[in-house]
């Protein structure tokens, strides 16, 4: 009750006309706006922070994992096409910290306005025993809607198509297990080394929470035709952008048409890392790719660079000789 009456306030300055009901309920209810639907899909998504949460413990620092919760979730079902609608969260904990669970529900509300979606409900639950003391586990559940014929699968993408690379804010919540053990036990930093080329301390830069790029994205889809998305997470850019292309097709990669930010460089300097193991791990400066006819490339790009969206052309579809894969040079 007391982490509830914390949030309640921040929770509410999400909801839209759709949300019906406040907070306390046994069930949020949300009555969607289909004036814009011809055929609707809801499309879902589900996902967590992983062991970044473990960065959040050793430095007390709890709001941006919330926004992390989110961007894994909303971006993820952003790549076909969907708005988000709301999104629900579970933070399970041995014993319940009010601030630290208002922290995070704070940075959940923060994200949830990014994606423009609403936090309809969630669930805290206290598990003695099972988590150990300071430490908790987060779940996140959205929902979001795309007409059925504008549902982004990847299949019109064919050879000749072009790959921009929309640019990461860091590591997102993605490789944490890897980082950790190159920075932490291996070269034997510090949370709080200040380091040269990073903008904060170590332990704030591998905090810096995932982007979120609904509004971006669904801002290109009122005036292109996006052939392909991809969320940029676990495995990199090289298990992630051919997973949306069809049989036969390949992407091929110029790595040198952006430049990683310095705390990849970082880590693979301090863990001694092989660099296909980095493109597999991290997502290596680049948060989410677009596949696009190449006839469009001009006009997105400088529509992108109108919204503030740093991105760049970094590769091209090709015949992939029956196979589909992804070659990175």
């Amino acid at each position: 009750e007391e982490t509830v009456d914390k949030v309640k306030e921040d929770v509410e300055s999400t909801f839209t006309d759709e949300v019906l009901t406040g907070l306390g309920g046994f069930g949020a209810l949300f009555a969607p706006d289909l004036s814009d639907y011809e055929e609707p899909v809801f499309v879902s998504g589900t996902d967590g922070v992983g062991t970044k949460l473990k960065v959040a413990f050793r430095t007390g620092q709890h709001d941006s994992v919330g926004i992390d919760l989110v961007a894994m979730c909303a971006n993820d079902i952003l790549a076909q096409g969907a708005k988000p609608l709301f999104f629900l969260d579970y933070l399970a904990t041995g014993e319940l910290n009010p601030d630290a669970a208002a922290e995070v529900v704070r940075g959940i509300t923060v994200g949830c306005k990014q994606a423009d979606c609403a936090l309809i409900g969630g669930e805290t639950a206290e598990m003695a025993g099972l988590y150990q003391a300071g430490e908790y586990d987060l779940a996140g559940f959205a929902v979001g809607m795309v007409d059925q014929d504008q549902i982004i699968t990847g299949e019109e993408i064919k050879a000749g198509n072009l790959v921009i690379g929309l640019k990461s804010d860091g590591l997102h919540s993605n490789g944490f297990t890897l980082a950790r053990a190159a920075l932490f036990e291996k070269a034997g930093f510090d949370y709080t080394a200040e380091i040269e080329g990073l903008e904060n301390n170590l332990g704030e830069e591998l905090l810096r929470p995932t982007k979120i790029y609904v509004k971006t994205v669904m801002a290109l889809l009122e005036k292109f035709k996006l052939k392909g998305i991809a969320h940029i997470t676990g495995g990199g850019l090289i298990e992630n952008l051919p997973r949306i292309l069809p049989d036969g097709l390949k992407a091929e990669i110029k790595k040198d048409s952006w430049q990683p930010q310095e705390i990849f460089e970082l880590i693979q300097q301090a863990g001694e890392i092989e660099e296909k193991e980095m493109y597999r791990t991290f997502n290596m400066g680049i948060g989410m790719t677009l596949v696009i006819d190449k006839n469009d490339k001009e006009k997105i790009l400088s529509e992108l660079e109108k919204m503030g969206e740093k991105a760049c052309l970094i590769g091209e579809i090709k015949a992939g000789a029956g196979d589909t894969s992804l070659e990175i040079k």
